[in-house]
């Protein structure tokens, strides 16, 4: 069965390019009718965050990236690990080397002054002699002296190294019996019956070390796809400075998993000129064979695009679920859909959403001063004043429109003479939706108190 995986380590909060690595896997295995399981690669205990792991589960949970079977913590593997370094060891396949750091600081310095590339020179690999003692081995893995280690790669296609440039005997255990990073990997991978392996091309250069670990293991090389990095509009790769890596902070800026996931998969991939893709769609067309070799651009005004679009289009129960998150219960109010829907027209992120909704639904506490000062005049406040007085039932947008219209007419007053004011007045602010779906949304009684509010106001 297909099967692919997600194996983040839990050291902080999952970046936005691991969540593209696992929306590749995951979109793989589902329209394969495979599995995709969730590896929580925990074996730096030193560095590991409980809250990371928390975070990269609620992170799935929050995008709706469902996983197969229980998450797997390679902390509480530690036995499996040991078993298989024991089974390399029995086979002549691994040895115990007991070089000293002293040796190892030697060893790099002649080779730094001799332009050498830093490498351990295999000094235990045969060794019978007597263990010298004191010292606790590490456990090297006896890896091919020469020849090149070749493998086929979903998106890069013929890849080789050549060993001499690339491998020594690199460490599988530790000198606390603690196993290293890409012993654990071949380990699980394995064992979990992972077939394909989807992931950052920062990981290429383990792909080697990987494989012989495998053929010494007597496992079968799963698949290899190698994802080009993601990188800022100025070429360097993806920061903090370009915008925000942590996938929570996106539920945090009013994005909705729906257009972040549209967003992630486009980065690297594409099926013709769409750039609209639900679920379906991405699972109906997205291929890993597929994904761009070359590096993608992270751009947030395209996000943002995105997240118009899935705003303007979900539904009214949806949008005002996710509202909640954000203070703003639209269920609660009288034209909370009528709100709602005249804020979506107009909004990037759900934070606009938010703050629309509160500008219109909170009487103003105080005033924004440009706009005051521009808009609220003595001849403006004497128009307010005789606006309210015609306000005497609560009507909707058109029948607002109507008298507004007039009360203009029969004033000599054109929408502009009154509009803005009114605006200051009613969200402290001169910018709203149309004035008068505001109206129909507050209601007469209301309205008239917050024009005598700033009628009033000293």
């Amino acid at each position: 069965m297909l099967t692919t995986r997600f194996a983040p380590s839990p050291t902080g909060y999952l970046h936005i390019g691991g969540l593209r690595t696992a929306l590749y896997s995951y979109l793989y295995a589902r329209a394969n009718n495979g599995k995709f399981v969730l590896r929580i690669e925990d074996t730096d205990l030193k560095r590991n965050s409980e809250e990371a792991t928390v975070a990269i589960r609620e992170a799935f949970d929050w995008c709706g990236l469902d996983y197969d079977g229980e998450v797997t913590y390679q902390s509480k593997r530690f036995d499996v690990y040991a078993e298989y370094v024991k089974k390399l060891l029995d086979e002549g396949k691994a040895y115990k080397c007991y070089m000293t750091k002293e040796e190892l600081d030697e060893l790099r310095a002649t080779q730094e002054a001799n332009k050498q590339r830093p490498k351990y020179d295999g000094r235990y690999r045969d060794f019978t002699g007597t263990p010298p003692e004191g010292i606790d081995p590490v456990i090297r893995i006896k890896a091919p002296l020469r020849g090149e280690i070749k493998f086929k790669d979903g998106i890069k296609g013929d890849v080789k190294f050549n060993v001499e440039d690339i491998l020594d005997d690199f460490i599988i255990a530790r000198s606390d019996g603690t196993p290293t990073y890409n012993f654990t990997v071949v380990i699980d991978d394995a064992l979990m019956g992972i077939t394909h392996v989807i992931r950052g091309d920062d990981h290429l250069s383990n792909t080697p070390k990987q494989i012989v670990l495998y053929d010494a293991l007597g496992f079968s090389v799963p698949e290899f796809f190698h994802v080009a990095m993601i990188n800022g509009e100025d070429g360097k790769k993806l920061s903090k400075r370009h915008g925000a890596t942590d996938v929570m902070e996106y539920k945090k800026m009013g994005y909705l998993p729906e257009a972040l996931l549209n967003f992630l998969v486009r980065l690297g991939w594409s099926h013709g000129d769409d750039e609209i893709f639900s679920m379906e769609d991405m699972l109906k067309f997205f291929d890993p064979h597929d994904i761009n070799k070359s590096s993608s651009t992270y751009n947030a005004q395209k996000l943002d695009w995105l997240n118009a679009h899935y705003i303007k289009t979900f539904p009214y129960e949806r949008l005002a679920k996710d509202m909640k998150f954000f203070g703003v219960d639209f269920d609660s109010l009288k034209k909370g859909e009528l709100l709602l829907d005249i804020l979506r027209e107009r909004s990037k992120t759900l934070v606009d959403i938010a703050n629309g909704a509160l500008s219109i639904i909170n009487a103003p506490t105080e005033y924004d001063q440009k706009a005051y000062d521009k808009f609220i005049t003595p001849e403006s406040l004497e128009i307010l004043s005789k606006f309210k007085d015609i306000l005497t039932l609560n009507l909707d947008a058109s029948g607002y429109e109507t008298i507004t219209k007039e009360f203009l007419e029969q004033n000599g007053l054109k929408l502009k003479d009154l509009a803005q004011a009114l605006r200051v007045s009613l969200t402290g602010n001169s910018v709203s939706p149309s004035i008068f779906e505001v109206l129909e949304v507050i209601g007469s009684e209301e309205i008239k108190k917050r024009i005598d509010a700033i009628l009033n106001k000293k």
